[in-house]
Parts: C-alpha cells; sequence; structure tokens
C-alpha cells in the first residue's frame, strides 16, 4: 500500500501545465514542479517573460504565448497540448485598487476576464484531457475574507473563486479541485501600484502578520506542490497567508 501512495504522490514525469507560469508564483511552482520531475508547461501572454523563464526550467520544459483574455484562445491552446496530468492557473493582472465611488464599472469588468473566466475557461476546456488521477489548481486570495477600503473588486473575485472551486469539486468528481489562497506576497503583481503604497503595504504585513514577513512565490509554489501530490483533498481552498486572516 505504502508503494502505491508514493507513486500516486510522484510528480516524476507527470506533465503540468500552468497558466501564468512566466512570472510570479507561477514561475516559482514551474520551478519547484521541475526539480520533481514533473515535465513543466507554462503559458502567458508575454513571449519575452516565456523566454526567459524557459531559460531557467529544464530543456524539456515547454513555453507557449497564449492570451488568456479570450476564451477561444484557451480553447485553441488545450485542443493542441494534448494529455497532461496537472492544471494550475495563476494568471492574473495587476489590480487598480479604488473606493467603490471612484471605480470605473466597465473597466472593472475586465478584471474578471483573467482573473476568473480566464481560470474558468481553463478548466471547461483542459479537464477533458487531464489523466486520472490528475488535478486542477487554482488561485484566490485572502482578500475575499479579509478586504480593506478599495478592495471591493479584488475582495469580490477572490470570494467568486471560492466558490467556484467548492462546485467544481462536486461537479467533477473524482477529479480534484482545488485552490490556494494567498496573503501578502512580494511579486511584481503589486507594480502598478505607486511604490508609496506597495512599500506600505509590506510594511503593514510585516508589522502585523503573525510570521512578520511578506510571503514569497516559493512559500506559494510549495502549497501547489501539496495539492497536486495529495489524492484525498478536493474543494479545498488552502491559506497560505503568514496568518493573514488571523492578525
Amino acid at each position: 500500500m505504502s508503494n502505491q501512495i508514493e507513486n500516486r504522490s510522484s510528480l516524476n514525469g507527470k506533465r503540468v501545465i500552468i497558466l501564468g507560469g512566466s512570472t510570479g508564483i507561477g514561475f516559482a511552482t514551474a520551478k519547484a514542479a521541475a526539480a520533481e520531475g514533473a515535465k513543466v508547461v507554462i503559458v502567458s501572454g508575454n513571449q519575452s517573460k516565456i523566454n526567459n523563464a524557459l531559460s531557467q526550467l529544464p530543456q524539456d520544459a515547454e513555453g507557449y504565448a497564449v492570451d488568456l483574455s479570450h476564451e477561444e484562445n484557451i480553447k485553441v491552446f488545450f485542443e493542441q497540448a494534448g494529455k497532461f496530468d496537472h492544471l494550475i492557473y495563476t494568471a492574473a493582472e495587476n489590480l487598480n485598487l479604488n473606493n467603490i465611488d471612484q471605480t470605473d464599472i466597465e473597466a472593472a469588468r475586465k478584471f474578471f476576464n483573467l482573473r476568473y473566466w480566464g481560470a474558468y475557461a481553463a478548466v471547461k476546456y483542459g479537464t477533458p484531457f487531464i489523466n486520472e488521477g490528475g488535478s486542477v489548481n487554482l488561485t484566490g486570495g485572502t482578500a475575499g475574507t479579509r478586504p480593506a477600503a478599495g478592495w471591493s473588486i479584488a475582495s469580490s473575485i477572490c470570494g467568486a473563486m471560492e466558490g467556484l472551486v467548492r462546485a467544481l469539486a462536486v461537479e467533477l468528481a473524482p477529479l480534484r479541485v482545488n485552490a490556494v489562497i494567498p496573503g501578502v506576497i512580494d511579486t511584481n503583481l503589486w507594480d502598478s501600484m505607486p511604490a508609496e503604497d506597495k512599500e506600505g503595504l509590506y510594511n503593514w504585513a510585516k508589522d502585523t502578520l503573525l510570521l512578520g514577513r511578506v510571503g514569497h512565490a516559493d512559500d506559494v509554489a510549495f502549497a501547489f506542490l501539496y495539492l497536486m501530490k495529495q489524492s484525498f483533498g478536493t474543494g479545498l481552498n488552502l491559506v497560505v497567508d503568514g496568518g493573514t486572516l488571523l492578525a
């Protein structure tokens, strides 16, 4: 029995597709999975970032430039990609944080395209190609549970993602569907913020969070590795936040 469990949890030789895998959390996850013998496929909308990421991954890694904000592009990608074992979706653009009275609703709708509807389309078109024993792994955020002023759009997306994970776990069973819920992580996601606001956010995390630091992309990558390797958890929204929700 122990050998069966070990073989089932191994990523060696497994094909892992990471949408949003050229930078940040996605890239950290690609490196971590490749280090355990997985054959990684990274996808993002920027070819130069893909090239840079591939230069730091094993030679058998693959990379494709796909605009993930359009459903048809995602459909075509999976039809061409073929069979694989694990799907990870970390694609996200930089959010602009505004109070509701300053929010352009039409512009705000666009943030759902990549973060929520892109993930939804990836599951719709990717799951027919996932091998038995594989998994779907999405990305949320602690803003869904503990938002701050100006975070109404981010909180809405994160809350919707958590509900989607639970619903898809039921609908797609026995395929496992889970998500990682990161807290404040030091990545390029915050680059659209004014430098002063970004520094303030990081200082808040250092001063407030139970672990006394901002998170790193590697911290979240380890959570994705766990969700791929475990075989008895589904519908999970795995929080990796340095104690954000308890602070």
